[in-house]
């Protein structure tokens, strides 16, 4: 019996779909899964047999629950669901990871080159195995994968027509709560006592701020005009997940063509819009992926500040004017998607598996290849498991009193904003649809293990 693989998901719209594509491969091949809410699937972490973790991140929050989750005998591994887009800047490092919570994962699988360099690089690795092998997140956008969207894509162009996508990404300055603001308030030494800002010096967190503030107000220009110079056309503005969306809905009441919408994966969004604008999003290179043009809205450069990738991806505008200019072009006709040479240039050296085998398939082959194969892990020594039940007991405990909290970051509020929910017949719809576009899951199922949590096994003639 091959150890259980669990992934947690903790944007729904961002990490379910590409997340549930990875447990379908896995499962086909022999490896069972458990995926959901993350946040649920922490606390089930207690009931279940030693198996893989693969986390999402490596923040400085995440070391407790490392230190329980290696405690109970589970093994460690991760993506980093946040590195492919990043700014240059040597806070970086201390921002997203602390030597305790990267050295606790054992394998890292990394999106391509760039991103295994940079976690070969960190110095606070101390033999941490990278693997560059790409992201589930990148199959679903590659042509044998797309039509997995088909449906989702006939409903948007019924319902929205021709469109121009805004995509925002300002959750450090527009936060859906306080607590999770870049810089809520001062502490000690006038050191930021925000929870996002852990790791950051108070200096870069403040430019950090100050920038994307600037960024904020120009975009609040920038709706309007649209608004105005496309009176025919619908003008969607997708907030990031993180963000305040009721204030972006205050702030486009007027503009009759405008909608602030979050609904569902991106991906179709992207494969419907006409272009999408944009700064510093991921989703510029998932629309690249896609064939879709992008803009990327950049009223002020800051070498430091700013997100590479993404914006080289994209057509560059300064300001409204350029902006309004460029979707002009690319709605008439005129102008398409940047250079070739260029974009396959930068999926070469960031994205490994933008061709070839799946992602998924290729952290699959890694997994047999480092021997999780033919059993289960061994469970831990008492003692240590012990203490790690004792520590998720007492955790447990406090999440539950959070979570009844409205404005708390573990709150319900905020986790039905991140989370919304999905029923088992959801699930296995969409892996009904994965099998019809890639012909490998038929007779996968999934079934309810826990409160927003789903486990899928792997056929019966697979080992």
């Amino acid at each position: 019996m091959r150890p259980t693989l669990f992934v947690p998901v903790e944007n729904q719209v961002r990490e379910l779909d590409a997340k549930l594509l990875f447990g379908c491969v896995a499962a086909s091949r022999g490896f069972p899964v458990v995926l959901g809410y993350k946040q649920l699937l922490h606390l089930a972490m207690p009931t279940f047999a030693p198996g893989i973790f693969i986390a999402k991140s490596m923040r400085a929050r995440s070391r407790l629950m490392f230190n329980i989750i290696t405690g109970l005998g589970h093994e460690l591994l991760a993506w980093d669901e946040e590195s492919l887009v990043r700014y240059d800047s040597p806070e970086y490092y201390n921002w997203r990871f602390t030597p305790q919570t990267f050295n606790s994962v054992r394998h890292l699988f990394a999106w391509g080159e760039d991103d295994a360099e940079m976690f070969a690089a960190y110095p606070g690795n101390q033999g941490v195995r990278i693997h560059a092998t790409g992201n589930p997140r990148v199959d679903l956008l590659r042509p044998e994968v797309r039509d997995y969207f088909a449906p989702d894509c006939a409903r948007i162009k019924q319902q929205h027509g021709d469109y121009i996508l805004v995509n925002t990404n300002f959750s450090f300055t527009n936060p859906f709560l306080k607590d999770i603001a870049l810089v809520r308030e001062r502490g000690l030494f006038g050191r930021p006592k925000s929870r996002t800002a852990v790791g950051m010096s108070g200096e870069f967190a403040d430019a950090m701020v100050a920038h994307q503030e600037k960024i904020f107000a120009q975009f609040r220009e920038l709706m309007p005009a649209l608004a105005a110079q496309f009176p025919d056309r619908k003008i969607i503005l997708r907030p990031h997940p993180s963000e305040d969306h009721d204030l972006w809905r205050t702030l486009v009441a007027g503009d009759a063509n405008v909608e602030v919408l979050h609904d569902g994966n991106v991906v179709p969004w992207l494969m419907s819009a006409s272009v999408l604008i944009h700064n510093g999003c991921t989703t510029a290179v998932e629309a690249a992926l896609a064939d879709r043009p992008t803009i990327a809205f950049r009223p002020v450069q800051s070498q430091q500040l700013d997100y590479a990738l993404p914006n080289g991806l994209s057509h560059d505008a300064s300001s409204v004017q350029e902006v309004v200019e460029l979707v002009a072009q690319i709605v008439d006709g005129r102008l398409g998607l940047i250079a070739e040479e260029q974009r396959q240039k930068l999926f070469a050296r960031h994205l490994c598996a933008s061709s070839g085998a799946l992602a998924s398939d290729r952290i699959v082959d890694k997994l047999e290849a480092l021997g999780y194969t033919h059993q289960a892990l061994a469970h831990p020594p008492p003692l240590r498991a012990a203490k790690a039940r004792a520590t998720a007991a007492i955790r447990s405990t406090i999440k539950k009193v959070n979570m009844r909290r409205s404005n708390h970051w573990a709150g319900k509020r905020y986790n039905a904003h991140r989370f919304p929910g999905i029923t088992l017949d959801e699930i296995n719809a969409r892996i009904t649809r994965f099998d019809q576009v890639l012909g490998r899951f038929a007779g996968l199922r999934a079934s309810a293990c826990g409160d927003a949590l789903f486990s899928i096994n792997p056929p019966a003639d697979v080992s």
